[in-house]
């Protein structure tokens, strides 16, 4: 108790977790600005169809692109650990070896891009118009796949050398040189959905460009071993890189199963209320914003602690970014309970929406603070690069998702929220225990 009380008072903690946290909180902000603008730029060309093509073929991309965000997060736990080794020759190999595993998946996504494409877009029941955009959107936008990828690694080893803030300025870079370009090549040239797809892809490369220069400038300022002179001990620890990239992969797999079931069901429920589905899923869009930040400081921190085998940082740490997420998610709860209805009112302005969403605002109330734990936990396991058990945790709570559903189904709609509810208990429940033991048993720090 007393170094808990030390911990809270430690101006230099908070400093470290919000140095960390704030700027990533920041770059996520623009990331729902860039679809708004997306959506609003092509929305104004004369036929729905342009709209319809470039929601298919974008979620199409980002569905496959997210589900190789793995490349993120095992970056940042490992290079973190690193860091806090001051082992500058494993820095410089976990750098090489997720380059080269980036650049690895997206040489096999550009030679099955064409063949992705048509089985996908075939299986589709949309119209003959949109799934012509679509296919011409996604089939500019996969140039984009070395970029983004890379882009991951960049931005998983930035944080875990204990630098958000070039990451923010990544992310920053990227989305607004992709609304510039979405203003020029589609109002401007008149590109209509290619344009939009062009914009992405030269966005994205620009992002990558400054990542790369900001890791030249570490590489030189810290002299670390050219990557060159590590070809030839690339593959050490390369098995531990890809098993945890497996494990993620998997778990991704599963929080991807859930997220969609919860849409696909929605819209069985009827057209009002998949819309209002649609409308309270932003509100926890947001919570994600806001805690991914602190999820991210977490795996930093938590990383660093391990690699410096200091259980003092790994206890502050924990405690630092718990603190802030429960002040984040207090307000949050009470922005959602007191201005739910108006925050509904301004996404919507289609009475009949309103009236459903507004039915089921109370399950996005009790998110915040039920949510934060699993955020925190994810930071902590990933920091700490265990991902088996982050894997077995999200295959239980995936099956609590749907066991809860099924198990209430009679509710409706409401069943589904219990289900997403019980969902993010469950993975914040299951790390929680996972962490307990292992810290009991002094394995956690090994």
């Amino acid at each position: 108790m007393q170094f808990l009380f030390q911990t809270l008072s430690n101006k230099a903690m908070h400093r470290q977790v919000l140095w960390l946290a704030i700027p990533m909180v920041l770059s996520n902000i623009t990331i729902p600005l860039l679809g708004l603008v997306d959506a609003a730029v092509i929305g104004h060309l004369e036929h729905a169809w342009y709209l319809g093509g470039v929601a298919l073929g974008s979620t199409v991309i980002s569905v496959t692109f997210w589900l190789l965000g793995f490349l993120r997060m095992s970056t940042t736990g490992l290079t973190a650990q690193a860091f806090g080794a001051d082992n500058r020759a494993g820095l410089a190999r976990v750098w090489l070896q997720g380059m080269l595993m980036a650049l690895g998946f997206a040489a096999v996504f550009l030679l099955l891009h064409r063949f992705i494409a048509d089985g996908v877009f075939g299986f589709s029941s949309a119209s003959a118009e949109v799934k012509l955009y679509a296919q011409q959107y996604f089939v500019i936008r996969a140039w984009s796949a070395p970029a983004s990828l890379v882009n991951f690694v960049l931005l998983g080893w930035l944080l875990g050398t204990q630098n958000s803030r070039a990451p923010m300025w990544m992310v920053i870079i990227t989305n607004v040189v992709n609304i510039v370009l979405d203003l020029l090549f589609v109002l401007g040239l008149g590109w209509k959905v290619q344009g939009v797809a062009l914009a992405s892809v030269i966005a994205d490369y620009s992002g990558m460009g400054f990542g790369l220069w900001c890791v030249w400038r570490y590489w030189l300022q810290h002299q670390l071993p050219s990557p060159l002179a590590l070809l030839r001990e690339s593959t050490q620890g390369l098995s531990r890189f890809v098993r945890l990239n497996r494990d993620i992969f998997l778990r991704s797999l599963c929080l991807q199963a859930a997220f969609s079931f919860m849409t696909f069901q929605g819209a069985a429920f009827g057209d009002q209320t998949v819309a209002a589905n649609a409308v309270l899923m932003s509100f926890l869009m947001m919570i994600s914003y806001g805690m991914d930040g602190f999820a991210y400081a977490m795996e930093a921190m938590v990383g660093k602690a391990i690699g410096a085998k200091s259980e003092t940082q790994l206890k502050a740490a924990m405690i630092g970014s718990a603190f802030w997420s429960v002040i984040i998610c207090l307000l949050l709860t009470l922005a959602f309970g007191w201005y739910g209805s108006a925050l509904i009112r301004l996404i919507t302005d289609i009475s009949a929406v309103q009236q459903t969403a507004q039915v089921y605002l109370p399950w996005l109330v009790a998110m915040p603070l039920t949510s934060m734990w699993c955020f925190l936990l994810d930071g902590i396991f990933i920091g700490a690069t265990k991902g088996r058990e982050m894997r077995n945790s999200m295959f239980v709570a995936a099956c609590t998702f749907f066991v809860v559903f099924y198990g209430f189904a009679f509710w409706g709609n409401h069943a589904l929220w219990l289900a997403m509810l019980s969902f993010m208990a469950m993975r914040g429940l299951s790390l929680g225990i996972v962490l307990l033991r292992q810290w009991r048993q002094g394995s956690f720090l090994a």
